[in-house]
């Protein structure tokens, strides 16, 4: 029962993210390792499989955090931006806006004016996860409910969303935990 759940919970740092003490950032499914530089500005990339943070000596903790949280939702949108085009035919319209931000349950939603809101924290784990939370929110524009005409129309986007669910199931509770301890304020 509720203890069997707790004990399935992944074990996170809960530790905020700081300058020098984390060696690693997760993207998209991957550990990549920090190179920290001195820099003029604050300013998170990625160059090839490393994540480069340039840092100015007087930048807090906390303003690094939230340069972290720009870095990881420039990614999610380059994501967005790769996927969504090939999913648009056959939608009655594009959705009229898109946000990204932590969300403490869902993965995304549609609202009632077609704006479509997705969990960052999508950005940290696997990418196939992260397309088909989009693609199963893009459905709700053809059926705005969990019917089974929905869940045709899921499958026949994304055959294997059974598996991302399960991943979600599995790991979703420790990104959503990790994008809170990498961008806490």
């Amino acid at each position: 029962p509720i203890a069997e759940q707790l004990a399935k919970r992944p074990r996170i740092a809960s530790e905020p993210f700081t300058h020098g003490r984390d060696q690693e950032l997760p993207l998209r499914g991957q550990a990549h390792r920090i190179d920290w530089r001195e820099g003029r500005f604050l300013k998170v990339e990625r160059e090839g499989e490393t994540i480069v943070i340039a840092r100015p000596e007087r930048a807090s903790d906390r303003q690094l955090r939230a340069a972290l949280k720009e870095f990881y939702l420039q990614q999610a949108r380059t994501d967005i931006g790769a996927w969504l085009p090939k999913y648009l035919p056959g939608l009655p319209s594009a959705p009229a806006n898109l946000r990204l931000r932590a969300l403490s349950s869902l993965w995304g939603s549609l609202s009632a004016s077609d704006g479509l809101l997705l969990d960052l924290s999508l950005v940290l784990g696997r990418p196939s996860a992260f397309e088909y939370v989009l693609v199963h929110e893009l459905c709700h524009l053809l059926h705005r409910n969990h019917s089974r005409r929905f869940w045709r129309e899921v499958e026949q986007r994304w055959p294997g969303w059974r598996e991302e669910r399960d991943y979600l199931h599995g790991e979703g509770l420790g990104l959503k935990s990790e994008l809170r301890r990498l961008t806490a304020k």
